[in-house]
C-alpha cells in the first residue's frame, strides 16, 4: 500500500484572511505562504501522494460557482508544479457549512475516498491542517494530524507553517 500527505488548502497552501486576500474566490487570489511549494517538493521525495483536502463552503453559500473552484485548483497545482511540487489531486466539499453532508470535514469521507482510489494506507499517512476539523477529519480516517497553529490537543505534532513541519513528518513516517 502508498502513503500520503493530505493538506488542507487555505491557511495551509495559501494565504486566506489576509491584508491581500481575504477569500479566494478567484485563481489571482491565490497567493502560497512562504516555503510552500519547497515543503511540497521535499514531501514529493517521501510519500507516493500529496492530495489537498479542503471544505469550500463559499461554493454552498454561492460566492462561487465549482468551475470557478476547479479553475483554482488547476491554477495552484499548475504553479506549484513549475516549482518542481506536486499535487496529485485536490478534492473539496461543496456544501455549505452545517448542512450535515458526509465530506464536509471534521467527517472523513473525502480522505477516505483518496485513500480507497488511490491504496493508500492511512495508517502510515498525514493530514496536516490548520483547525481542528482538519485534525479531526484525520484522526477519523486513521491518519497522524499534523496541526499548524499555536495548539490542537489532537494533533500527533504542531508547528508555525507547513515548510517547519516537514522534516517532522518524513522523519516521523521513516520510524513507522
Amino acid at each position: 500500500m502508498k502513503k500520503a500527505v493530505f493538506l488542507d488548502r487555505d491557511g495551509v497552501i495559501n494565504e486566506v484572511l489576509t491584508n491581500r486576500v481575504k477569500f479566494v474566490n478567484k485563481p489571482k487570489d491565490l497567493y502560497f505562504l512562504p516555503g510552500v511549494p519547497e515543503a511540497i517538493k521535499k514531501l514529493n521525495e517521501h510519500f507516493d501522494y500529496i492530495f489537498v483536502v479542503t471544505n469550500q463552503g463559499g461554493v454552498g453559500l454561492g460566492y462561487m460557482k465549482e468551475t470557478q473552484l476547479q479553475k483554482i485548483h488547476d491554477y495552484m497545482i499548475a504553479e506549484l508544479k513549475k516549482h518542481g511540487a506536486i499535487v496529485d489531486e485536490a478534492v473539496y466539499c461543496p456544501h455549505k457549512p452545517k448542512s450535515g453532508c458526509e465530506c464536509r470535514k471534521p467527517n472523513a469521507k473525502l480522505i477516505e475516498d483518496l485513500a480507497g482510489k488511490y491504496n493508500v494506507d492511512v495508517t502510515k499517512s498525514y493530514m496536516v491542517g490548520d483547525t481542528d476539523t482538519d485534525i479531526m477529519a484525520g484522526k477519523k480516517a486513521g491518519t497522524k494530524g499534523v496541526f499548524l497553529g499555536e495548539h490542537d490537543k489532537l494533533a500527533d505534532a504542531v508547528f508555525p507553517d507547513l515548510i517547519s513541519a516537514v522534516d517532522w513528518i518524513i522523519e516521523d513516517a521513516n520510524r513507522a
